[in-house]
């Protein structure tokens, strides 16, 4: 049972709580109208030398939605939403009317992650690394056959991968033709020692002309020596190695019968080696004749070959999209194999030096080339460049941008996003035109026109007469 004391204070608390919570809600209220109210400070400093503090009223430019800032509105009001309107400010300082403008306090841009470089003069280099393919130096591949017919007799040189030096005996071949000539030799000379003259009309002697057949019949000059001192016929002729290398393609064997042309070896001097290595388009304005070039093998670890670009195919690959550059490399260890994989590594520099900004810092739209310049006081405004070429993190400024202007390097993408809205929204409130404002009248006397002579009266459309 409650006791009478108790019940008389109940109403009490109650007031009480009612009365805080009065007080409460009217603080709540000023506090909110009061961060609403467009105010700024001023610093001014009176006669006597002391600071006072002054307020003023900043100029509203326009009204936009919190969620939705293509929503804008000259007046306060509600949003879509259901939110109230914000007001956007107009910012003091020069510079302001610029279109594409952006501003952003320290700490937002802290905030957000912005980050700067300025354009500087550099020469760019670059470094190309590619695959290449050692292969032979095609200058330096010799085919050997005969230009009589006959027989192998004998092989000096019988198994693939040999290594022959210049005039090294290859084989031996028994040629009737070869003998004929022999034999028509002997007889020119027997007769011009008998009867001391044998010269042909025009001043070339019948044994001179011999002399030639055999010499144009490949047959080596010791073998005519020997001919000429012994006065013998050699039934056999020696075919002698064009070059020191060695033997890739062995086509002949002991027996068999060859034809003038046949195919016998090819001999190829590994003392210069070529790679090829595959280099893409865009990579093409830093390759030129005589550039110097490095090779690492898998096979020889730890061991650099230096070596230099001799020549660039004029056609593209139509398979991999890559042009072929010839390299040259010196082999007289004979550590290079042909068809061995390589890396290849080729570094180029400018001749001249260039206006230069992190790669970063370029924003590729497809059809402008952007970049964000800082202009001091939290402000940034886009510029459109023209790029050159690229390298080391470098992109070349061919036009748009000088030495010294700083630019935004991280988190340009936010800023151009809201140099955009702000440019679009700029347009938007532009002042209308004289034409505009004739349009807008015309308009209005459009709508205000009386509509009511050109109704037509239903009555009078005749429908008697219409066949149904």
């Amino acid at each position: 049972m409650n006791s009478p004391s108790q019940g008389g204070r109940s109403p009490l608390i109650y007031i009480i709580l009612l009365a805080v919570g009065i007080v409460a809600g009217g603080l709540l209220v000023y506090v909110f109208q009061s961060a609403r109210k467009p105010v700024t400070t001023a610093s001014v400093t009176a006669g006597d030398g002391q600071k006072t503090t002054a307020a003023k009223e900043r100029k509203i430019k326009y009204w936009k939605a919190p969620m939705d800032p293509n929503y804008i509105r000259n007046a306060p009001g509600k949003s879509p939403m259901g939110m109230d309107l914000i007001p956007v400010y107009e910012e003091d300082g020069d510079g302001d009317d610029i279109a594409g403008l952006v501003r952003i306090d320290p700490v937002t841009a802290q905030n957000i992650g912005v980050r700067t470089a300025r354009a500087k003069i550099l020469r760019l280099t670059k470094t190309i690394t590619t695959v290449g393919r050692v292969d032979y130096d095609e200058k330096r591949v010799y085919h050997v056959n005969t230009k009589v017919e006959g027989w192998v007799n004998k092989l000096f040189v019988d198994f693939t991968g040999q290594k022959v030096n210049k005039d090294d005996y290859l084989l031996e071949v028994y040629s009737p033709t070869l003998v004929t000539t022999q034999e028509e030799y002997l007889l020119a000379k027997n007769f011009q020692e008998e009867t001391g003259s044998g010269f042909e009309p025009g001043g070339s002697s019948v044994l001179e002309l011999a002399r030639k057949r055999l010499e144009f019949l490949d047959v080596p000059p010791h073998q005519i020596k020997e001919l000429d001192e012994s006065g013998e016929i050699k039934k056999n002729i020696h075919i002698h190695s064009p070059a020191s290398g060695v033997v890739v393609k062995k086509y002949v064997v002991e027996g068999m019968f060859i034809k003038p042309g046949t195919p016998l070896y090819t001999i190829a001097d590994l003392s210069k080696i070529w790679v090829y290595a595959d280099i893409y388009e865009y990579e093409l304005p830093w390759i030129k004749i005589g550039q110097e070039a490095e090779m690492t093998l898998t096979a020889r670890p730890g061991m650099l070959f230096k070596g230099k670009v001799t020549f660039i195919n004029p056609f593209m690959e139509p398979k991999t999209r890559t042009v072929k550059v010839r390299l040259e490399f010196d082999n007289r260890k004979g550590m290079l194999k042909p068809d061995m994989f390589a890396k290849v590594t080729l570094k180029a520099r400018r001749d001249k030096k260039s206006v230069v900004v992190p790669t970063e810092a370029v924003i590729l739209s497809g059809k402008r080339n952007i970049v964000m310049v800082t202009r001091g006081a939290g402000k940034f405004i886009p510029k459109e460049v023209n790029l050159g070429i690229e390298a080391g993190g470098y992109y070349e400024i061919k036009d748009g941008l000088d030495e010294g202007e700083e630019v935004v390097t991280s988190a340009q993408f936010l800023i151009d996003s809201e140099s955009k809205l702000k440019e679009a929204i700029s347009k938007m409130l532009e002042p209308k035109t004289e034409n505009n404002e004739e349009a807008e009248a015309k308009k209005m006397d459009h709508e205000g026109m009386d509509h009511d002579d050109m109704e037509m009266d239903s009555e009078e459309m005749d429908h008697k007469g219409m066949q149904h």
